[in-house]
C-alpha cells in the first residue's frame, strides 16, 4: 500500500541518533527515501540510511558553503528536496552569572542559522515540489522554566519566529512551514553519561512537571514531525505542535510547585497558576535553580542528533 510520502524526497538534519534518527524512519516508514545528515556519528549515520534506503551526508550547518554541497549532492542522488526537517541542534546551559559568549554565538549558529541555510538552499526543490518544512524548536522557546536554558531558549525562540514568517513568505509556492517543539526526551544525549541513579532522578524531575506524568521518547517527536510533512496536515501552517506530555511549568503561568496550598486552599481571587510568592507561601517551595537535580544542574555542551 502506498505511503503518504512515496516519491518524496526528505532530508534530516542531525539525524544519526536521537530525534533526528526517529524522524528519518517515520519519514522512511512512509515511503519517502530519505537523506541523512550528520556531523560526527559517521558510522551511525550510514547504518541508518542504508537501514532506510537513503545516503548518508556529512555536513556542519552552520557553514553555508557546506550545506550548499550537502544539498547539491542530495538532489544529484535522489532527486529534490520535497520535504526538509532542521533537527540539527545543540543546547549548553548557562545563565548571565555564566554567559559565555563563544558558545550562545555557536547555539546561533547552528540553531537558527543552520534551518535558515538550508532552507535557502533546498528552495528550489521545495518549491519545484511545493514540499514542506519542519523545523524542530523546543518548548523552552515557550517559557519553560528550567533555569539555565535562558539563551538556549532564545535561539529557539528565534527559529519558531523564523518558520511563521517562512510560512507566511512561502505560502503563494504551496509551501507549508511549522515546527514541534519537544519537552524534555529520552534520548542517548539526555541520559548518556548519566548513573542509573541520576537517570532515574532527571526522569522523576521531568514526570512530575508533566500533566501525564511522562517523559518522551524520540517516536513521539517523530510522529508529529511526520503528521506535519504529510498531507495530512495540508491545511496546517506556520504552527507549533507542542509535544511534551503537557508542561506545567511555564514561567508566568506555570502551576506552584507545592503539596498544598497554605491553610487548604488559595487566597480568594487568586489561583495556583498566578499567585506570587510571599510570606504565606515558601519561596522553597517553588522551582528554583538549586532544585533542580544535581545531575541536571551540572553545565555541559549537549549536541542533540550528531
Amino acid at each position: 500500500m502506498p505511503g503518504p510520502l512515496d516519491g518524496r524526497v526528505a532530508l534530516v538534519t542531525g539525524a544519526s541518533r536521537g530525534i533526528g534518527r526517529a524522524i528519518a524512519l517515520a519519514l522512511a516508514s512512509a515511503g519517502a527515501r530519505v537523506a541523512v545528515n550528520y556531523v560526527r556519528e559517521e558510522a551511525r549515520a550510514k547504518e541508518l540510511a542504508s537501514r532506510v534506503g537513503g545516503i548518508a551526508v556529512r555536513c556542519d550547518v552552520s557553514r553555508r558553503e557546506e550545506v550548499r554541497s550537502m544539498v547539491e549532492r542530495v538532489e544529484s542522488e535522489l532527486g529534490p528536496i520535497g520535504v526538509l526537517v532542521n533537527n540539527a541542534g545543540v543546547m549548553e546551559l548557562m545563565d548571565l552569572s555564566s554567559f559565555d559568549e563563544a558558545a550562545f554565538r555557536r547555539m546561533m549558529d547552528v540553531n537558527l542559522m543552520g534551518p535558515l541555510y538550508v532552507t535557502l538552499e533546498a528552495l528550489p526543490g521545495l518549491k519545484a515540489t511545493r514540499g514542506a518544512i519542519v523545523n524542530v524548536a523546543s518548548n523552552a522557546a515557550i517559557g519553560t522554566a528550567i533555569p539555565g536554558s535562558t539563551f538556549y531558549a532564545v535561539t529557539k525562540a528565534a527559529l519558531i519566529a523564523l518558520t511563521r514568517r517562512l510560512a507566511f513568505e512561502l505560502a503563494p509556492y504551496g509551501i507549508r512551514v511549522n515546527a514541534v517543539a519537544p519537552g524534555w526526551i529520552e534520548t542517548d544525549m539526555t541520559l548518556g553519561g548519566r548513573s542509573p541513579e541520576a537517570a532515574e532522578s532527571a526522569r522523576s524531575f521531568f514526570r512530575s512537571r508533566s500533566m501525564l506524568g511522562m517523559t518522551g521518547r524520540p517516536e513521539d517527536v517523530a510522529s508529529a514531525v511526520l503528521f506535519l510533512a504529510s498531507p495530512e496536515s495540508a491545511y496546517v501552517t506556520g504552527q507549533v505542535l507542542v509535544v511534551d506530555g503537557g508542561r506545567i511549568d511555564y514561567l508566568t503561568h506555570g502551576i506552584r510547585f507545592a503539596p498544598a496550598w497554605p491553610g487548604g486552599s488559595p487566597p480568594p481571587h487568586r489561583s495556583a497558576c498566578t499567585a506570587p510568592p510571599s510570606a504565606s507561601w515558601p519561596s522553597s517551595r517553588l522551582l528554583s535553580w538549586p532544585a533542580l537535580p544535581r545531575a541536571l544542574r551540572t553545565p555541559r555542551p549537549v549536541t542533540p542528533g550528531a
